[in-house]
Order: structure tokens, then C-alpha cells, then sequence
């Protein structure tokens, strides 16, 4: 579970990281807030629209699972994990 919060960060995150870099190649320094102005709220939709994306995908490339869920239980003293039909 964290790993997947920490990809969609990330993934939310890229557009900035690639702005960054854009202003860094551009000779222009990225710390300095005036050249972020007038593009925080595009890259923030940006940023939001690659989550989205990647939900959908997750969503539809995912792994499909037609049976049943079969809840972990104890059989012999022995802790048997959950798992689908």
C-alpha cells in the first residue's frame, strides 16, 4: 500500500521534477519563484490528470480475479493466507 501512495506522488510530482529540469537546461533557476508563476496551477492539473491516468490503466491492465476471496484462516496451527479462487 505505501508503495503504490508513493508511486502516485511521484507521478503527480513529475511534472514539476520536468519543469525543473526544463528551467535548470534553460539556464534559469528553478528555486527562483518567478518562474514558476502563472505555471504551478497548469503543472498541478497536469500532475493530477497523470494520477487519473494511471488509475485507469492500473484498473484496466490489472490482474482480474473471477472467483470468490477466500479469507486467511487457522487449519493445523498454521496461519493459512487469503486468497481467491
Amino acid at each position: 500500500m505505501i508503495r503504490r501512495l508513493v508511486e502516485e506522488v511521484l507521478i503527480f510530482l513529475l511534472p514539476f521534477i520536468l519543469f525543473g529540469l526544463y528551467l535548470t537546461i534553460r539556464g534559469r533557476n528553478p528555486s527562483h519563484g518567478a518562474h514558476w508563476e502563472g505555471f504551478v496551477f497548469r503543472l498541478t492539473m497536469g500532475g493530477l490528470a497523470l494520477v487519473i491516468l494511471s488509475f485507469i490503466i492500473a484498473g484496466l491492465a490489472g490482474e482480474k480475479h473471477r472467483g470468490g476471496y477466500v479469507p486467511p484462516r487457522i487449519e493445523n496451527g498454521q496461519v493459512v493466507p487469503g486468497h481467491f479462487q
